[in-house]
């Protein structure tokens, strides 16, 4: 036995207990311990059944991520799985915390399953572009049949042993002492045979029952190849014998590991708990944040307000003009009523937030937050003269925060005499849904300052990248480059509808004009200071301002569903001409080449500038913020993926000199 395990025996019950904190992730040690622990019972005359247990606060929650990406060592997590399930004696399962991915395929290659009625059982494997590979698609369907098996496995969400149990995946749930009554079912099923999941039946269903599973989950599932891959899995386990079902699984298995999609995935999964890691504040203690302060209830404030009180903080929302603040605090009402309904808040979790909402007239009464967002209008002035207030109203020792897209921080920190106090919070809209927080760190801002953000960041469930300051951050900097791009691509002659219908074929949920449209093209344009220069001001001064004025590079009907404009089309037409640009036809692969690798190339510029900490800082930021298809990796690592010589020649080939930055990758 390994230095992992304990091993008791007691009235011929004996329990392997396995303690591999903190989350008894499944190693090497513990896969070995386990084939060991079945070793030694099934040799031992005085144990009569076995109790499979695990020490802390989980059962098994899945694979070591030490292991990621690695050659994998034996035994194999199938091995483990397949030497359990035939034991000669039988096993039972003691699950508490989460069995999660390899943990709910030892848990189902045990004879019986008792778990307490919190515990959590799932599958997330898809979440990483996989599906179980240990018998998981073979197992599931037998004990839950096809249509909870495929929710299980291709959604990837966990369900609570409560509803485990009522579906048949757990066997009884432990009213007391999880492990007393786990040896209890041990000692009552001492003298019978085992009861092995492999010997059940997987019931068939109808093709029509896998169609319809991918139909209703067709958003969720687009661009990915592992749901496709788990149907097929889950549909072999009612075809074929367990045994040939289980190479089945195991064959579309590799498949998806060695693919492109897992490496993305893994990508992510780490990129995200890197982006939250800044080496200079190490050991910096965050400063308290008890009550915050929003600035602004409109559209953005009123999102950033309700993904702060969704997190049990209180809010003071300040709105100089009261029939705007009411309306805010409509707003916020309203979605926290629409997540009642829905499911995803009880309500009075929503009662409390409400609550702890305090809407005020007058900035003074933000004077005791210890955060103060301000989410006002986007103009240097407005903010300038907020923060120049906030400087002689907020205690000292607040944190005084800018949600600003574009602007300097440091100018913004400079109307304070406590400008180390000051960071910018870039959310992204609706802020109470986008996972990504820009984290802008201005040249004075104190450590524990940006420490505080980040641990905001985690309190109110936002993924924190932190950026430099520097004009539109890390996003919208990239972002400026991408439209620079499209938007000269439909004045040489490529039309709206085209340059959109290639970056979504790519995976964007939307193309850059739709995503215009959508946003306003008329954002930090006037008509005092416009000059005709551009195709976008060109179309404002028509009047042609997007869905709001349901006209912009498409039209829009009721339904704001997009058409092709043949005034738009006009528009940029006559802008060519008055600009002595000749027009000329595009092919989809010089349209998505020209929309992604200049942005990579100021991603390159981005990290040698030291704006961006890392690339995958990059990538995190375009995943959660952007509509990056995730399958991909994000920018950064969908370049390296390609090969930065080839992406610096194609850039070459459009004409574009690749920066020595980029080069430098």
């Amino acid at each position: 036995m390994s230095e992992v395990t304990s091993w008791q025996v007691n009235d011929g019950i004996a329990v392997l207990t396995i303690d591999n904190p903190p989350v008894n992730a499944i190693s090497a040690s513990v896969r070995s311990a386990l084939v060991d622990g079945i070793a030694r019972a099934s040799h031992d005359p005085d144990v009569k059944s076995l109790v499979i247990a695990c020490a802390g606060r989980t059962f098994f929650a899945g694979a070591d991520l030490k292991e990621f990406g690695k050659p994998s060592v034996q035994p194999f997590l199938t091995e483990v799985v397949d030497t359990i399930e035939a034991s000669v004696k039988p096993v039972v399962a003691a699950i508490h915390g989460t069995a999660l991915g390899g943990g709910l395929e030892i848990a189902m290659a045990c004879h019986y399953r008792v778990a307490v009625p919190t515990a959590k059982l799932g599958m997330p494997e898809v979440k990483l572009a996989l599906m179980p590979g240990a018998r998981g698609t073979q197992h599931l369907p037998r004990l839950v049949g096809v249509e909870r098996a495929l929710e299980i496995i291709a959604l990837g969400d966990p369900v609570l042993a409560t509803a485990a149990a009522e579906m048949g995946l757990v066997d009884k749930l432990a009213d007391g002492d999880l492990l007393a009554e786990a040896i209890a079912i041990a000692r009552r099923v001492a003298s019978a045979p085992p009861r092995r999941t492999r010997d059940l039946v997987a019931q068939p269903v109808p093709d029509a029952v896998y169609a319809d599973f991918a139909a209703r989950n067709a958003r969720k599932f687009r661009g990915f190849d592992a749901p496709s891959a788990i149907i097929a899995s889950v549909r072999a386990a009612t075809e074929l014998p367990f045994e040939e079902g289980a190479m089945r699984e195991r064959e579309i298995f590799l498949k998806l590991r060695e693919g492109p999609q897992n490496a993305a995935m893994r990508h992510v999964f780490f990129a995200e708990r890197e982006a939250a890691k800044v080496p200079e504040i190490d050991g910096v203690e965050p400063r308290a944040v008890a009550k915050v302060g929003v600035i602004g209830a409109g559209t953005m404030g009123s999102g950033i307000a309700i993904a702060v009180l969704n997190a049990g903080l209180p809010v003071t929302l300040f709105e100089r003009d009261s029939a705007a603040l009411d309306r805010g605090v409509t707003k916020i009402q309203s979605t926290l009523e629409a997540n009642v309904r829905a499911g995803r808040m009880a309500r009075e979790k929503a009662d409390a937030a409400l609550a702890s909402l305090r809407p005020v007239l007058a900035i003074e009464e933000l004077a005791d937050c210890d955060l103060v967002i301000e989410a006002a209008f986007e103009t240097m002035e407005v903010k300038q003269a907020i923060f120049s207030q906030l400087d002689l109203v907020i205690k000292q020792g607040a944190v005084l925060a800018t949600n600003t897209s574009y602007l300097d921080v440091d100018a913004i920190a400079a109307m304070t005499k406590r400008p180390q106090d000051v960071v910018g919070l870039h959310f992204f809209s609706p802020a109470n849904i986008m996972k990504l927080l820009e984290i802008v760190r201005g040249k004075a801002t104190a450590p524990d300052v940006l420490a505080t953000a980040l641990a905001v960041a985690k309190r109110i469930g936002k993924v924190p990248v932190v950026s430099g300051n520097a004009y539109g951050f890390i996003g919208n900097r990239m972002l400026a480059v991408r439209r620079r791009e499209a938007e000269a691509m439909v004045v040489e002659g490529a039309s709206p509808q085209q340059v959109d219908l290639v970056l979504e074929r790519f995976g964007f949920p939307m193309g850059p004009f739709r995503m215009g449209d959508l946003a306003g093209l008329d954002l930090g344009w006037s008509a005092e200071i416009s000059t005709g220069s551009t195709v976008r001001e060109r179309l404002c001064e028509a009047g042609r301002r997007g869905q709001k004025t349901k006209a912009g590079f498409y039209d829009y009907d009721e339904a704001m569903k997009p058409q092709p404009s043949s005034i738009a089309e006009d528009l940029i037409a006559h802008f060519a001409r008055d600009t002595g640009i000749t027009r000329r036809s595009f092919t989809g692969d010089e349209i998505l080449d020209r929309l992604l690798w200049p942005m990579v190339d100021e991603g390159a510029q981005l990290l040698a500038e030291g704006i961006a900490q890392r690339t995958s800082d990059i990538d995190t930021v375009w995943l959660n913020g952007y509509g990056w298809p995730v399958w991909t990796g994000g920018p950064m690592f969908h370049a390296r993926q390609t090969g930065i010589a080839e992406v610096c020649r194609r850039l070459e080939a459009l004409g574009i000199q690749p920066s020595e930055a980029l080069r430098n990758l």
